[in-house]
């Protein structure tokens, strides 16, 4: 059997990818090595935006409403509550058993297997030994098998190598925004993620100390003392990835494995929602050349204002970010708006 879209990942995007697909009339194998749930270092913050693309798929995730940004750095802060609807805090796991369900009750092909080779012909592509597809949508991740098989992925760059470190706490969540503070060595992405959990997710260089980092941010090391661990730690990085294209024939990279500048403004699943919308758009058309201009016209905010951000984060202009911020909270806020839609 010939399917009409292969996906490579079963994360949150190549779910999402996968039931776009299904959702067009077009058949469905969906290909993970792993057969467990998949847990990974993130932030866990869906943005307003993302939940209309969740909605349209007809995934309902549980979860912890979010109504803003805070950026906080000692006794200086600056919050936007978002004006175009709640955001929502919901774990990774969560996510992905939502969309997991959803999946497989439109029949969505599961297939356990880890690729290896894939041959791109004139009318479909070969996946290993295992079936043909007309297209192949590579959601596998940063580090994605794919963009490398079909020589499309490019060396990370050396100059910033920043990483993520995850948490949970059993702790009662203590604000509805998601927290960002700046510590003089790493950033920390606060999410609650249910009524009784928050999660913490660092941002900093490669070797970084956790438990360090977060001491040095006394003000929010002391509202999780004492709280019992609600998760393992988990890292994940460098995240800044790399591609030449997005597309090579009929194969298409879709979130992460497209390409990635970092996690610092939580935008990573939105962003993987819309661009499988617009990978499945495109061959559903029957243009997936077409795919490339979608993609960055749907990542050209995150890309430049992500860019800004890492550079003033990892260089002097550090201690300035939240400052700066407070100072005009209107940019501020129209920053956090452009992104958050």
């Amino acid at each position: 059997m010939i399917y009409d879209v292969a996906v490579i990942g079963g994360g949150p995007i190549g779910l999402a990818a996968a039931i776009e697909a299904r959702l067009a009339g077009l058949s469905v194998v969906l290909v993970e090595q792993r057969d467990d749930v998949i847990d990974k270092a993130c932030g866990e913050g869906l943005m307003p935006g993302a939940l209309p693309l969740l909605e349209r798929l007809g995934v309902r995730p549980a979860g912890h409403p979010l109504r803003g940004i805070s950026y906080r750095q000692g006794a200086r802060s600056v919050t936007h509550r978002f004006r175009s609807g709640s955001g929502l805090g919901v774990r990774r796991t969560t996510l992905q058993e939502a969309l997991t369900d959803r999946a497989t009750a439109l029949r969505v092909v599961r297939v356990t297997a880890r690729i290896e080779r894939i041959r791109i012909g004139a009318n479909a592509v070969s996946v290993d030994a295992h079936f043909d597809a007309r297209y192949l949508l590579a959601c596998d991740g940063l580090h994605s098998t794919i963009a490398r098989l079909v020589g499309l992925a490019l060396p990370a760059p050396r100059r910033i190598r920043r990483y993520g470190t995850r948490q949970h706490y059993f702790v009662a969540p203590w604000s509805d925004n998601i927290e960002v503070y700046y510590g003089r060595d790493a950033e920390f992405y606060v999410t609650p993620v249910s009524d009784t959990v928050v999660g913490l997710a660092m941002l900093a260089r490669q070797h970084t100390d956790y438990d360090a980092a977060l001491a040095a941010i006394p003000e929010l090391a002391v509202r999780v003392s004492g709280a019992e661990a609600a998760s393992s730690r988990r890292g994940a990085g460098p995240f800044r990835q790399r591609t030449r294209a997005r597309t090579k024939g009929r194969v298409l990279l879709v979130g992460d494995a497209s390409g990635y500048v970092d996690a610092i403004t939580g935008e990573g699943l939105r962003l993987g929602f819309a661009e499988a919308r617009d990978a499945v758009r495109c061959i559903v058309a029957g243009r997936p050349q077409d795919y490339e201009r979608a993609w960055k016209r749907t990542t050209r905010d995150f890309r430049m204002l992500t860019s800004a951000l890492v550079f003033a984060a990892t260089t002097p202009l550090r201690g300035g970010i939240v400052p700066l911020a407070a100072l005009l909270p209107r940019l501020f806020g129209s920053i956090v708006q452009r992104l958050a839609r």
